[in-house]
């Protein structure tokens, strides 16, 4: 069941070095905002630079006016993100959970969130723009979900061989093997039909 009250699509689009863009469904949105950063110390996923960065991503991906970060609130985002993708990292290679990832989660999550709203009301309940701190908040409600016992086994790192990238496998058999169909399953579909082609035309022994 999801900690967070506020309904948030999941997944994002990235693109390659070589300049091809992809999809990426991530499974949840804690691990969607750790790929914000440089998780399994790939400099080019760096995206929060500065605060304006941090408030660009969290205007695109919640469904809610968020207010403008600063300095402070850049701070809190790269701990916690940081946190969130040492402990996705741990999950996938079946490692025991740092302690400290796992208070500074339960730190954020234990402020308050983006509260939920129903449309057709006739006047302003709360806030009208959100606290960044509200933000993180619900992202790290999102990371309590996330690393739930429920999810044992599920927080994966893509079967590609030159890739590291982890995700939480929500298909209902589990079976899912790739960061992305349109990447690694792609490449390996390319991989297994060279080496079909390569048997069928080599003499036999």
């Amino acid at each position: 069941m999801p900690v967070s009250t506020v309904s948030i699509p999941v997944g994002q689009w990235f693109t390659s070095a070589e300049g091809v863009r992809w999809w990426f469904d991530s499974g949840s949105f804690a691990l969607d905002f750790a790929y914000t950063g440089a998780i399994g110390g790939n400099p080019a996923w760096e995206r929060l630079h500065a605060p304006d960065d941090l408030t660009s991503w969290l205007h695109h991906r919640f469904p809610v006016a968020i207010g403008s970060a600063r300095s402070r609130d850049l701070f809190d985002a790269i701990s916690l993100r940081d946190a969130i993708g040492r402990m996705a990292q741990a999950s996938a290679h079946g490692e025991a959970l740092r302690t400290s990832d796992i208070d500074l989660v339960n730190l954020y999550a234990a402020t308050p969130d983006i509260p939920p709203v129903l449309a057709g009301g006739s006047r302003q309940a709360g806030r009208s723009v959100q606290a960044v701190a509200q933000a993180l908040s619900t992202i790290a409600r999102d990371a309590v979900d996330l690393f739930d016992p429920a999810n044992h086994g599920r927080i994966r790192e893509c079967s590609g061989s030159d890739c590291e990238i982890v995700y939480l496998d929500t298909s209902r058999a589990a079976t899912r093997r790739w960061c992305s169909m349109q990447r690694c399953g792609n490449r390996a579909k390319v991989r297994a039909h060279r080496a079909r082609a390569r048997r069928a035309v080599e003499p036999a022994a």
